[in-house]
């Protein structure tokens, strides 16, 4: 059973999180967006409030659970915006869902499958679990997602990211690793897609780095830069990348 959130009325956007998340980190966004629109915050299972009913072992699990959560809420045509991890989840969505989704937005995200290099990282973040477990995981996890010279600025933020993230389980961080990892490339499902397709990169971004989302820029519709932002630039830069969010739904919908 999937916990969310949900706010407003009208058109549908469902918001997933990325890793070490919740719904939770949408908050800013649904209270804002909400006046025009029906928004759906989940957390993901072994995220947040919702646990792992089921053993994930694939992306595509995941999707398929999404998908049945939209059905059961008779919930058609949304516009799916993912960060990271959910921009996976978005894409895995897309592929099976194809043309009963509107629109696709991707935050920090990547229709590219992991390079050797991140399998490696990957892995070792494994070991990492492992050993230390969640708390110690998250506590150097998360900052490494701000961009160093502004942690101090939002030291806040950073400290309500790292509490939210502790909320994580153990068999979630581990399954969605090994998820992440093995997961495919999805470049011609979003080239397929005919709908609008947004890609939010930050140009300090170290998770997907900037070169890489330059590289895939054709694939989208919609391809903004945050110049000096990180991997949450829906945290870092809340006003901005909100900004961002209204115009490309605006036009989706117009």
């Amino acid at each position: 059973m999937l916990h969310f959130f949900e706010k407003g009325q009208g058109p549908a956007l469902l918001f997933l999180h990325g890793f070490c998340e919740s719904g939770e980190i949408w908050r800013y966004f649904a209270d804002s967006l909400s006046t025009q629109y029906r928004i759906l915050c989940p957390d993901l299972p072994g995220f947040g409030d919702s646990p792992m009913t089921s053993p994930i072992t694939s992306l595509e699990e995941v999707a398929l659970q999404l998908e049945e959560w939209l059905d059961a809420l008779h919930i058609q045509n949304p516009i799916v915006m993912g960060h990271s991890l959910g921009g996976y989840l978005a894409l895995a969505l897309l592929d099976r869902m194809g043309d009963r989704i509107q629109a696709i937005g991707l935050f920090h995200s990547t229709a590219f499958a992991d390079d050797l290099e991140k399998k490696k990282m990957r892995n070792r973040t494994l070991t990492f679990l492992k050993k230390h477990r969640v708390s110690k995981f998250v506590a150097s996890f998360v900052p490494q997602l701000f961009p160093e010279h502004r942690r101090i600025e939002l030291a806040d933020e950073l400290a309500s990211a790292i509490e939210d993230g502790k909320r994580s389980s153990l068999e979630g961080l581990l399954a969605y690793t090994i998820a992440m990892r093995d997961r495919v490339d999805r470049l011609a499902v979003l080239q397929e897609f005919a709908g609008p397709k947004l890609l939010l990169a930050g140009t300090l971004d170290s998770s997907v780095k900037i070169d890489s989302s330059r590289a895939q820029q054709s694939a989208f519709t919609h391809y903004i830069e945050l110049e000096g932002v990180g991997h949450l630039g829906m945290v870092e830069e809340k006003v901005r990348t909100l900004e961002v969010v209204q115009n490309f739904v605006r036009e989706v919908l117009k």
